[in-house]
């Protein structure tokens, strides 16, 4: 059975590295998911409730249609990552994208599907700044520290 490697996406130019990075350190032979976790904001758009506030019912629109607008650029940023590995020499069908609702955080998404079929994570690191890593902590950390059945793989 060869190598799995599952891939944090979002559409970052951090994520795109990391996918170039496998592109051109693994060989095409490994099995690549890359692996999307969006936050699920469908109830959000849905309700009408009296007790949400003036201001969030008059927004209610524009902020699901920048929800739409970051799916979107997900998917295109994924459709990007498998054309690069592609034409790195992956044959497509071993090339899946997989975007989901968030379920219990991103990173815990992120390392609950790496260690149901992959053998190792990889993703970009985020450029947060010092302070707020030390308070909030990257998602790159929380997949590190979360990961016990996968390896994980930061790229710089």
């Amino acid at each position: 059975m060869g190598e799995k490697i599952l891939i944090a996406m979002d559409d970052s130019e951090n994520a795109m590295r990391a996918v170039t990075y496998v592109s051109t350190h693994f060989r095409p032979e490994a099995g690549v998911t890359l692996f999307s976790v969006l936050a699920d904001t469908a109830g959000l758009c849905d309700m009408n409730s009296p007790e949400l506030t003036p201001l969030f019912r008059s927004q209610q629109s524009a902020f699901c249609q920048l929800e739409d607008k970051k799916r979107g650029l997900v998917k295109e940023a994924c459709a990007r990552a498998k054309e690069m590995l592609v034409g790195a020499g992956w044959d497509g069908e071993r090339v899946q994208v997989k975007i989901e609702s968030k379920q219990k955080g991103v990173a815990q998404d992120i390392v609950r599907e790496a260690e149901q079929t992959q053998s190792l994570i990889v993703l970009g690191k985020r450029g947060l700044t010092g302070i707020r890593e030390f308070f909030m902590g990257s998602t790159s950390q929380k997949v590190i520290q979360l990961a016990k059945e996968a390896s994980v793989l930061v790229v710089n």
